[in-house]
């Protein structure tokens, strides 16, 4: 009885020997997982590595220095030149390099749409649960609250607290965080809600667990996945919203190098350029194109 016991206890010793040396190390697991990504979905991957690629070009540009020229260096000898000479993309029509200002573009694109994302979504989720576990009067209020800012159009909304509270960083991520909180509010509320009612919370609630024990033990963890997915769905928009109000010039002066800011002019200008044979389609098509690749 003792010999078997001693066999089985080997066997179990040599399998899980043999399953630790068949383990890869964890820096070929990584490099495997991301083959495997790449050959099921690869489009997804593609995406992926877009994405990656610009943000690391956007904090190298922030603080490696790594743009070709000072983007607010004004050339007027070299105005309108076309891509591919001196300027890889060109410059606009005071000279100034297209390629540098696009690259600080995204990395204000980038810090503006982030945080303002993060902060908002946030914000939503929190009180999202506590309407929810509140319930009554006060989800009554926070509804009421949600829907009047629901009511506006997200760019609309966003344009008239920037008039009112002025033209900075700080008040564009206001206004985005004003636009994102409502919606993410709603979202969570309806998850939080159905959470409240299941037996382990009932459970909870009934062996006498505190209100912040239920919420932080037993709802918050159950949305988190919900908070991931509102987190990479929205900071594509925040983006978006971002170079449409840099693009209607209501929150950075001319001379910034926003990504708003390399679309086109206004159209009396763009009719001077056109009689003038002077008139670049490269001007603004980078721009857009990276805007749209952000968001």
């Amino acid at each position: 009885m003792s010999l078997d016991s001693t066999q089985t206890g080997d066997g179990n010793v040599l399998e899980s020997t043999l399953a630790a040396r068949s383990k890869p190390p964890f820096h070929i697991a990584v490099v495997q997982n991301i083959k495997r990504f790449a050959r099921t979905k690869p489009l997804a991957f593609s995406g992926g590595v877009v994405i990656v690629a610009m943000i690391i070009l956007a904090f190298l540009t922030r603080y490696a220095g790594i743009a070709p020229y000072d983007p607010y260096e004004v050339g007027v000898a070299s105005k309108f030149g076309g891509p591919f000479s001196d300027a890889v993309l060109g410059t606009d029509q005071i000279g100034r390099d297209i390629l540098s200002r696009l690259m600080f573009g995204a990395w204000v694109s980038l810090k503006v749409g982030l945080v303002s994302t993060i902060v908002g979504i946030s914000g939503g989720t929190i009180i999202g649960i506590f309407s929810a576990y509140m319930g009554g009067v006060v989800d009554l209020v926070v509804q009421r609250i949600v829907d009047a800012l629901m009511a506006f159009p997200p760019i609309i909304l966003a344009l008239g607290l920037m008039a009112a509270l002025g033209a900075s960083d700080r008040n564009v991520m206001i206004a985005l965080i004003a636009i994102l909180l409502p919606g993410a509010t709603r979202v969570v509320r309806s998850q939080a809600l159905s959470i409240k009612e299941l037996d382990y919370t009932l459970a909870a609630r009934a062996i006498g667990a505190t209100g912040g024990r239920v919420i932080f033990k037993h709802i918050l963890p159950n949305v988190m996945a919900t908070y991931i997915v509102l987190i990479t769905i929205t900071l594509g928009f925040a983006i978006v919203v971002e170079a449409s109000l840099s693009f209607s010039r209501s929150w950075c002066p001319t001379r910034c190098c926003y990504l708003g800011r390399n679309a086109p002019n206004r159209p009396e200008v763009h009719r001077r350029h056109i009689m003038a044979g002077r008139f670049s389609w490269y001007r603004h098509r980078f721009g857009g194109v990276l805007g749209q690749l952000l968001g």
